[in-house]
């Protein structure tokens, strides 16, 4: 085609002339007023042709049916893809708010003395004020972002696990292991991470997942509220924010859903803490 040219090259712009080179899209032919271009309706006989006999063993592909918000986005995938990024932000609260109460708490069971005096008050003021209270004046100093969320749900955390592990700590610190591994002549260092640290994780694990389902609950208040996750990224909470007020009335499943979705969540998370406590709890097994 490169090499040859055509003898007579004027049927061949011609033909492209009165063909699909003068076809103009219909927002160029109207501007931004034109009309939205939309899917044809399959009628009765194309919709019975495709389960006909001559149709048995081929690929026929249909549309589903999808239940779209008020800005035609599709409500399951945002409910599917918002379940990472809340379940993330939980999960991330919950390990960074037991991993520096668990420091804390056996530092503070560990050593005693002036350093428990004052960390035990301090949790005290920080425990004074519910979970959700501390939550939002954090995020709204921090900023609304991911990582602003995680830290915002993980340091009123910190207060519970410290409190937990440091009681275990003190009963566990007067026990014989511990009295035999200073006789050999093992540093506090080493005896409270090896020995005593080990011996906290059933309480901590079991106070972890309890953890995560309020986590999820402050997630979708943030969210809610403003203070949480930000756009693009889908939350629960937000969709809630964004259909309650307007659209509760007219289109109900878009709170339903996702108040399905958290309600489901805490309620598989709560499950979770409680088989874990029967498992991991010597006095629930007898």
């Amino acid at each position: 085609l490169v090499g040859r040219q055509p003898a007579h090259p004027a049927p061949v712009v011609e033909v492209l002339l009165n063909g699909q080179m003068r076809k103009q899209p219909a927002f160029l032919e109207h501007g931004a007023d034109a009309p939205p271009v939309r899917p044809k309706p399959m009628s009765q006989e194309a919709l019975l042709g495709l389960f006909s006999a001559d149709t048995v063993g081929r690929n026929v592909v249909l549309e589903p049916a999808t239940i779209a918000d008020m800005m035609g986005r599709d409500v399951m995938s945002r409910i599917i893809h918002g379940a990472r990024i809340s379940l993330a932000v939980a999960l991330g609260a919950t390990v960074i708010g037991s991993g520096l109460g668990a420091a804390v708490g056996l530092a503070c069971g560990y050593l005693g003395g002036w350093f428990d005096l004052i960390v035990q008050r301090v949790s005290e003021v920080m425990q004074s004020l519910p979970l959700l209270v501390m939550a939002i004046v954090m995020a709204a100093s921090l900023g609304p972002s991911i990582r602003n969320t995680i830290i915002a749900i993980a340091i009123p955390l910190v207060p519970t696990v410290a409190r937990v592990v440091r009681s275990s700590t003190l009963s566990l610190r007067e026990q014989p292991f511990v009295e035999a591994a200073r006789a050999v002549g093992m540093g506090e260092m080493r005896i409270a991470v090896r020995h005593v640290l080990p011996n906290t994780l059933a309480p901590l694990i079991v106070l972890a997942t309890a953890q995560l389902g309020s986590a999820i609950l402050v997630e979708a208040s943030l969210s809610f509220l403003g203070l949480g996750v930000p756009e693009p990224y889908p939350s629960w909470g937000r969709m809630l924010s964004e259909s309650a007020a307007e659209y509760v009335r007219t289109a109900p499943w878009l709170v339903i859903f996702p108040g399905l979705a958290i309600s489901m969540t805490v309620f598989g998370t709560n499950l979770l803490g409680d088989a874990l406590r029967d498992i991991l709890d010597p006095r629930q097994r007898s």
